[in-house]
């Protein structure tokens, strides 16, 4: 792996994962596997869609990164570092006691979750389109190349959810999360440029009707996605599409 000039690393892969939660019930997500916290949560949401994104979104993740780590996934433990904008635990998750484990990433929304892991801190995010009427208010708050784009858009619905998928991305990166003034930081574009210095984003293959992305600091291809089949969260925990994850 080489260095360029503005310091980003070279060369860094970042494996992502998808799994569509549209079409799943409650019964198809096996909770046994998440922590004390995690199941509080879950039991605390009034609505069974929201009950089986947040399940299916956390039972993914454990599993994933329980191969990767070489544990079972009701071992892994993460906590949330400290926020670069004030101090606090509420920053990038990471993995609690494991030198060298992954950077990684989660994110659900709409009919799908997405998890990205990478050697280099990074985030992932997916947006279900916003209602159109809605894009002129929501877009008020976005730097002035992004407020000019998505007008040139005609504000449509996909053109926002793109642009605004770019920035969350980023912003969970550098684990500050919507801390960040919104207007800071020009992530409008279509491709890996352009970028903050020494980060690359991408935008994802996703569903009809949603916009994702993903954003590591590195200079990086544009990455796979990997599919996981909606038995992986269930208690025959189906292991088809996770074969990165053990690398």
């Amino acid at each position: 792996m080489t260095t360029p000039l503005g310091g980003a690393p070279t060369g860094a892969a970042v494996d992502l994962w998808s799994l569509r939660v549209g079409a799943l019930d409650e019964a198809a997500v096996d909770p046994r596997e998440l922590d004390a916290e995690e199941r509080g949560r879950l039991e605390r949401l009034r609505r069974a869609e929201d009950r089986v994104r947040y399940g299916a979104a956390h039972v993914a993740l454990r599993r994933l990164l329980g191969t990767r780590l070489g544990v079972e996934p009701a071992e892994v433990a993460y906590f949330r570092q400290a926020c670069p904008c004030c101090g606090a635990p509420h920053g990038r998750p990471a993995v609690l006691g494991v030198p060298g484990a992954p950077h990684f990433s989660l994110s659900h929304g709409g009919d799908w979750v997405l998890i990205a892991m990478a050697a280099h801190p990074v985030g992932v995010d997916v947006e279900p389109y916003p209602a159109a009427a809605d894009v002129p208010g929501l877009t008020s708050v976005l730097h002035p190349r992004e407020r000019r784009e998505i007008a040139e858009g005609a504000f449509a619905p996909a053109v926002f959810a793109r642009i605004w998928a770019r920035k969350e991305a980023y912003l969970k990166g550098l684990g500050t999360g919507l801390g960040r003034a919104l207007d800071a930081d020009y992530l409008g574009g279509t491709g890996a440029e352009p970028a903050p210095e020494g980060w690359s984003v991408h935008g994802l293959p996703v569903g009809d009707g949603h916009a994702a992305a993903v954003a590591v600091r590195a200079v990086a291809a544009g990455p796979r996605v990997d599919t996981l089949g909606p038995g992986f969260v269930g208690a025959g925990q189906e292991r088809a599409g996770q074969g990165r994850a053990g690398r």
